[in-house]
């Protein structure tokens, strides 16, 4: 058990800062561990409900992904765990390609595999190996396909259910995200979802139903809000068993919960480029804490990538989405200045507490599709322009062709989702797209000229941004 110091006798004086290994009272350290949870719980249960998992098992596997990675970076970097989105994409990918819950949770189970191998080598070898194969043009093409990839799951799946509220919505969005500050400003996305659902009702109420026509020609009729499965739904108990045998691609009808990954090979392989956006994520966090703090907390990178790696192995093989270290944590720290990892055990075990109500998850679950489009169309966008944030952070050069040819190649294949296939096995969009990318770039840098080798190195060892390795990110020796 984590033993915490007493900071300062309990009292919080103005511009003081709590460290990892300190904490407040009690009472103030549950109420920033439930700040904690406000900050990560509208995008840990919003990105399951995207990628056809059941949103109350995510959040109840967050809790314990969280408890995981803060015994294994032995409490030096604090962190939440919540459901990532980098994987939203290859998980409506696999659904495309006639998967199920069960084959996202077993393609995504070997991601956390990998991450987990991947952990192990910047632990052992120092962070320069990943650093080598990753350049920043690498990891911000990658990240910007993964984005602009699921412009279609907008186009073809939310926004059509209801494209009025869906443009509300995303108003709203914009509105919030750009007009609110400080820490509701973090919360944006959630406040959005909220206001959303509440559109939704009064919609049912001015408008009435939805109107549509079945796939037989029978008129059909659908309220936005339908709360049939709340009411339904036990106060406390486990998250429903995915019924995978009457599971259907976009149907209301489906239950979706606890369930045994299953291994498909060419389904795993759509899923294994998205290891290199949470290569990135991890590394951002860990550089953003220690920048925060004033530590050095280069020798935790492996363990912290590791940990992310198991976490989201034990999530996944329950049948919940894998995790990723959270930056809207980040900005609670930052605007509290209390960095103790007691608050993130209180989290973590606040969100456990909330995977044991079945009501909660039904809620959730519950959100209408076009209150989805509307908070997508602007998440999605968001997400791929991290990766031209990446780029610009680490000046990358895109006059020089070691970095523009393989950028260009990898993301229109990804974003365009190209196709290649060898007999029943095809390889197209996110996976293509990376291999393409990772691939060319090497081939590239291989073959060409000195001078234009020695500008792409240059370029790629600015690496200061959160997100980014660092040229100190390799672990002393003595930590190795």
């Amino acid at each position: 058990m984590q033993g915490w110091s007493l900071h300062n006798n309990g009292h919080l004086l103005p511009g003081a800062v709590v460290m990892p290994h300190e904490r407040l009272g009690w009472g103030k350290t549950i109420g920033l561990g439930a700040q904690h949870v406000v900050a990560m719980f509208g995008a840990t249960f919003v990105f399951p409900l995207l990628m056809g998992l059941n949103p109350q098992l995510a959040v109840m596997m967050s809790g314990v992904a969280t408890l995981i990675f803060l015994f294994a970076v032995k409490h030096k970097v604090p962190s939440y765990l919540g459901s990532s989105a980098s994987f939203v994409g290859v998980s409506t990918a696999i659904y495309a390609a006639g998967g199920n819950p069960a084959d996202v949770t077993g393609a995504l189970f070997v991601v956390g595999v990998l991450l987990f191998m991947v952990g192990l080598i910047i632990h052992f070898a120092g962070a320069r190996v990943i650093h080598k194969a990753l350049p920043p043009v690498v990891t911000g093409a990658v990240v910007m396909l993964i984005g602009f990839n699921l412009a279609p799951v907008v186009a073809g799946v939310y926004w059509p259910v209801d494209p009025w509220l869906a443009f509300t919505v995303m108003l709203v969005v914009i509105g919030l995200s750009v007009g609110l500050r400080g820490f509701l400003g973090r919360i944006a996305i959630f406040l959005s979802l909220v206001i959303g659902y509440v559109l939704s009702f009064l919609f049912d109420l001015v408008l009435g139903p939805l109107k549509g026509v079945a796939a037989d020609g029978t008129a059909t009729s659908a309220l936005r809000v339908n709360w049939s499965g709340v009411a339904s739904a036990d106060w406390l108990g486990l998250p429903p068993v995915t019924d995978l045998a009457n599971w259907v691609w976009k149907s209301p009808d489906n239950v979706v919960g606890l369930h045994l990954p299953h291994f498909n090979l060419a389904l795993i392989i759509i899923a294994l480029p998205v290891v290199i956006a949470l290569i990135a994520e991890n590394t951002g966090h860990v550089k953003a804490v220690a920048e925060m703090t004033g530590e050095n907390l280069d020798p935790y990178m492996g363990r912290a990538i590791a940990a992310d790696g198991a976490g989201s192995m034990i999530a996944t093989f329950v049948g919940a989405g894998p995790t990723t270290t959270y930056a809207e944590n980040i900005g609670v720290m930052a605007s509290t200045r209390v960095y103790s990892t007691a608050a993130y055990v209180v989290a973590a075990i606040v969100a456990i507490g909330f995977g044991f109500s079945p009501k909660f998850g039904a809620v959730i679950s519950a959100t209408p599709s076009a209150v989805l489009g509307g908070i997508t169309v602007v998440l999605y966008g968001m997400i791929g322009l991290l990766g031209a944030k990446i780029w610009k952070e680490n000046n990358v050069d895109f006059g020089n062709p070691i970095n523009l040819i393989p950028a260009a190649a990898g993301i229109i294949i990804g974003i365009g989702d190209v196709q290649l296939s060898a007999g029943s096995f095809t390889l197209g969009g996110i996976a293509l797209g990376t291999i393409v990318t990772v691939a060319v770039y090497h081939l590239a840098h291989a073959i060409a000229p000195k001078e234009l080798r020695e500008a792409a190195d240059g370029a790629s060892l600015i690496y200061n941004a959160p997100g980014i390795y660092t040229e100190s990110g390799d672990e002393p020796a003595e930590n190795k």
